[in-house]
């Protein structure tokens, strides 16, 4: 049986280094992740901004949360997930783990970025001030700096091979920063709270208040899994472009991406 399963575990392994089964396979779930993505973020909206009683100190300020929280979550799991993909790359050269690298930089900025910026937005009420120096913030400026230095890197280098080391190398480096911007509040004196959501412990906010943040923060998961599954699947076209199985595919149509922009 162990033998078996362990089989099953190696086939699936090197199935996954195919671009175009992973092609074929993602189909239902772009649209899962898209169909869930704007269940679950429309109805946390509306929860979060008209049923959610205001915080009894922040009054309705703190309803930034609802932003702020899943996007600074989802941009820190998805540079994980980039230091995983840079790790399969460097160590089974898998063609898909500089797909996925690629595919998840450009929402990965964008979710750091309004992660600041809804915290910066959110701090001016609550600390009186629009950035602080603290251990969270700095990391998670860091993460951002990581991220854009990333992209800079893909840009700047021509030759496919090296651009994907580099890319896999920095990402694999900078997972680091990632425990950091986790346990700074408990690191170092911060004004920023603990974790909204724990495992292990009961939330310190009322059900009607850590719901609907629960909700958008699955929303937005589903939401990163549609945008980065639909990139990769578009980088896969634009690196295969030339192969038999994707001109039998999409036969007859002019569609099909350039492979000029391969960053």
């Amino acid at each position: 049986m162990s033998g078996s399963i362990a089989a099953s575990l190696k086939q699936l392994w090197h199935k996954l280094g195919s671009p175009r089964w992973f092609y074929q396979i993602t189909d239902d779930w772009v649209r899962f992740f898209g169909v869930m993505a704007l269940l679950l973020l429309v109805s946390g909206c509306i929860w979060g901004i008209a049923f959610a009683p205001a915080d009894y100190q922040q009054g309705n300020s703190f309803r930034i949360m609802y932003v702020h929280v899943p996007a600074a979550m989802v941009s820190q799991s998805l540079y994980l997930g980039m230091g995983v993909a840079g790790f399969i790359g460097l160590v089974w050269r898998m063609k898909l783990a500089d797909v996925a690298i690629a595919a998840t930089l450009p929402l990965g900025i964008t979710l750091t970025a309004l992660a600041l910026f809804s915290g910066s937005v959110w701090g001016r009420p609550t600390w009186g001030s629009w950035w602080e120096w603290d251990g969270r913030t700095v990391s998670t400026l860091v993460m951002l700096f990581l991220y854009l230095g990333i992209y800079a890197l893909r840009e700047a280098i021509a030759d496919a091979d090296v651009r994907a080391r580099a890319a896999a190398l920095v990402s694999l480096v900078g997972t680091v920063n990632i425990p950091v911007i986790k346990y700074s509040v408990e690191w170092w004196n911060t004004l920023h709270q603990p974790a909204s959501f724990s495992l292990t412990e009961k939330p310190t906010m009322p059900a009607e208040m850590w719901l609907p943040l629960l909700v958008m923060t699955l929303g937005l998961y589903c939401f990163a899994g549609h945008n980065v599954l639909s990139r990769m699947r578009l980088e896969i076209l634009r690196r295969e472009s030339n192969t038999r199985w994707v001109r039998e595919r999409y036969a007859g149509s002019r569609a099909l991406p350039s492979k000029t922009n391969q960053s």
